[in-house]
């Protein structure tokens, strides 16, 4: 059934009443339209005065928040200073319920029985570029790194949240952390989570990420501070039609899957490096990789290095031809499998670690024993090559 009372009470500045025959009606009928047309423009100003202060409020309330977070200035005075201005806001609530209660009660008139449909034209232009967006890749790096260096913890804190209403009180009282920094440090730290394996994690810290990312592009959108839209878009996901819903989940799904393929790239990427750091500590005298060299000899060469019986060496490469030989072993010596003269090396060593408890003569004797030895072992490793050939 319609409820028709609410026309009931119709303010008319000409409305047909009877009036006194003393009384001039048109005269009245003008007291009438001025005095409601100065109660509007009073209400009216009342308004602008409480929007004047709500953004003053505002302004002040997100200043000294942010100088608490950042520890700018005594803490004390800065807490003091919040519970004043959060006084002043229970204050202007109060107002603004009053008049919102008052003008509820204000009889309907002719301007406030309908408004016109359109009341300006707008034409679209691109918005200009904001102060960020103009910044340097090292600008944005070193911007990046100060950001987390000052708040990871309170990053981490609002990754790990688990309902809209802590998450949108959270931001509310860190509006700070309402900016592009804050989503990429959660990829980031999502795509550690999975390198370490810790699924389950990842794709809570990967929803966080999303509602921080659709709160920007909400700003975007609008053309507004992204810090203005955090009630908006957690009133928003919470009272959703399922087609969002199901657009907010899909973008999740895809999200984790990028994710999760970034960070078997990192891993393949990390096991490349070891493994390439690892070759370079393997490199020989000439820059051979040991493996690589062992890999390419022949299974009657590698037989040898894998007992490691010298004799059976020298009667396998004096069976080869002297070319190829040489080419095996010069090969084998710049990668470190076989290293000429080590033992006149290790004999020389002995000899300098004795000489230090030996007189002078029988150092001498010494000297000259192992001097002939040296010469004795100068001969070719096999037929046909020498040292020399193969250094």
């Amino acid at each position: 059934m319609v409820d028709y009372s609410k026309w009931k009470n119709i303010e008319i500045s000409d409305d047909e009443d009877d009036t006194h025959p003393n009384i001039d009606t048109p005269s009245l009928f003008r007291w009438r339209h001025q005095a409601r047309v100065e109660r509007m423009a009073e209400m009216d100003q009342e308004k602008d005065e409480l929007k004047k202060k709500r953004q003053s409020f505002q302004a002040r309330l997100m200043d000294v928040k942010e100088r608490i977070s950042k520890k700018d200035g005594d803490e004390a005075a800065l807490k003091k200073e919040l519970e004043k201005i959060e006084a002043e806001g229970k204050e202007l609530d109060r107002i603004e319920a009053e008049m919102i209660k008052r003008e509820k009660k204000t009889p309907w008139n002719v301007d406030t029985i309908s408004k016109p449909g359109f009341e300006k034209t707008v034409i679209n232009k691109k918005a200009g570029r904001k102060p960020d967006e103009n910044l340097s890749e090292e600008e944005r790096e070193q911007r990046m790194k100060q950001f987390v260096k000052e708040n990871e913890k309170l990053c981490k804190q609002y990754g790990m949240l688990r309902k809209y209403d802590d998450s949108k009180r959270f931001l509310q009282d860190h509006l700070h952390l309402v900016c592009e920094e804050t989503a990429n440090y959660l990829v980031i730290w999502s795509i550690n989570l999975e390198m370490e394996e810790k699924h389950e994690l990842m794709a809570h810290v990967a929803h966080q990420c999303i509602c921080m990312q659709y709160i920007l592009e909400l700003a975007k959108q609008l053309d507004v501070d992204p810090r203005a839209c955090v009630s908006s878009f957690f009133s928003k996901i919470q009272h959703c039609q399922p087609e969002y819903r199901a657009q907010f989940e899909s973008e999740i799904e895809g999200f984790k899957g990028r994710i999760q393929k970034r960070a078997q790239e990192k891993i393949q990427e990390a096991i490349a490096q070891a493994e390439e750091e690892e070759r370079k500590e393997r490199l020989g005298p000439g820059g051979l990789d040991p493996a690589d060299v062992f890999e390419s000899l022949p299974d009657e060469l590698k037989a040898c290095f894998e007992s490691r019986d010298v004799e059976l060496l020298q009667k396998t490469i004096a069976a080869m031809p002297v070319d190829v030989a040489k080419l095996h072993m010069k090969r084998c010596v710049d990668s470190g499998l076989w290293v000429p003269n080590a033992a006149d090396l290790e004999d020389a060593k002995k000899d300098e670690e004795g000489s230090d408890s030996d007189d002078a003569a029988g150092g001498a004797e010494k000297t000259d024993d192992a001097k002939s030895e040296s010469a004795a072992k100068e001969e070719p490793i096999y037929t046909g090559v020498s040292t020399e050939d193969v250094d």
